[in-house]
């Protein structure tokens, strides 16, 4: 037994300590895994257990101040990162095709590194999209979809700021970037302003932005599975590949449901609609005779 707990220790050390990143290990939320395990663990037991039962009995709170602050900031930290992306990346001398990743202490490297830092603390506050749901008794929203992108997304990018902070995987972070500023953009709209939520023409356009996003993401990884002269490592792409083309999936699925699929009424939904109104009909002459009668 204590043979086996000693071995369970040694695997424990190696692949959270001997393999990470010198550079980034000691950082806020990525020294140790439990520490975003538990803040997913206690995210999860809130939106799916402990927040609806608490809301039950309970009006729906009015959070579009807190809505609008946290909209802003996602547009302005987005931005930001986005802006990260470019300077010290994409725009910078970073090949499309493949681009190894720079574990030294120059400036250029850590600012990089630094960058995948800040993209991955947006991760955590993109959770508060789903606690607002929760709040607002809009539990439609949070889908299989919306947890499954959620939780995933910060486990991922734990991930690549402890191992691979830089090179070709970057660029995931500076298109998602760019997409959470238009997505958040449009939330921050149509919660400062509702009076112009109708006139918005592009919620639609946000879901195809983000399946192209999604597509581009995959093509990007699939060059690596087969490029066998990049230093990159193969094993990111081949792991990370099915995850992305199953969110593709999810994505695509969702977009034809909402945006091409019309909901068919069925013959018993239009009898139980029409027995509806006429019961309705009686109710108000009954409400009538009543009043004639006093």
């Amino acid at each position: 037994m204590a043979t086996l707990i000693r071995t369970i220790w040694l695997g424990y050390g190696f692949i959270f300590d001997e393999l990470a990143d010198p550079r980034t290990k000691s950082w806020f939320l990525v020294a140790k895994p439990y520490q975003g395990l538990c803040v997913l663990g206690l995210y999860l037991l809130f939106v799916l257990k402990i927040g609806p039962n608490w809301m039950k009995n309970r009006q729906p709170f009015n959070v579009d101040k807190l809505m609008i602050i946290h909209n802003l900031i996602q547009v302005v930290a987005c931005s930001y990162v986005f802006y990260e992306a470019i300077i010290y990346a994409w725009g910078w001398n970073y090949r499309w095709f493949c681009e190894p990743i720079d574990y030294s202490y120059t400036e250029h490297a850590l600012n990089v590194a630094g960058m995948a830092h800040h993209y991955y603390m947006l991760k955590y506050l993109d959770l508060l999209d789903t606690i607002f749901f929760v709040l607002r008794k809009k539990s439609n929203q949070i889908s299989f979809l919306h947890i499954y992108h959620h939780t995933g997304m910060v486990m991922m990018i734990w991930g690549a700021v402890t191992y691979f902070p830089g090179g070709h995987g970057t660029l995931i972070g500076m298109v998602n970037s760019f997409v959470h500023v238009v997505m958040y953009g449009y939330y921050l709209l149509t919660v400062a302003m509702p009076s112009v939520k109708q006139s918005l023409w592009w919620k639609k356009h946000i879901t195809q932005i983000q399946i192209i996003q999604l597509a581009w993401c995959c093509i990007h990884m699939f060059v690596l599975v087969f490029k066998q002269d990049c230093e990159y490592p193969r094993w990111v792409a081949i792991l990370f590949l099915p995850n992305d083309l199953f969110m593709l999936t999810l994505f695509v699925d969702f977009y034809i449901r909402t945006y091409i699929k019309k909901p068919k009424v069925t013959p018993v939904q239009s009898e139980s609609k029409e027995k509806m109104f006429e019961e309705s009909i009686v109710r108000q002459r009954t409400v009538v005779d009543s009043q004639k009668e006093l």
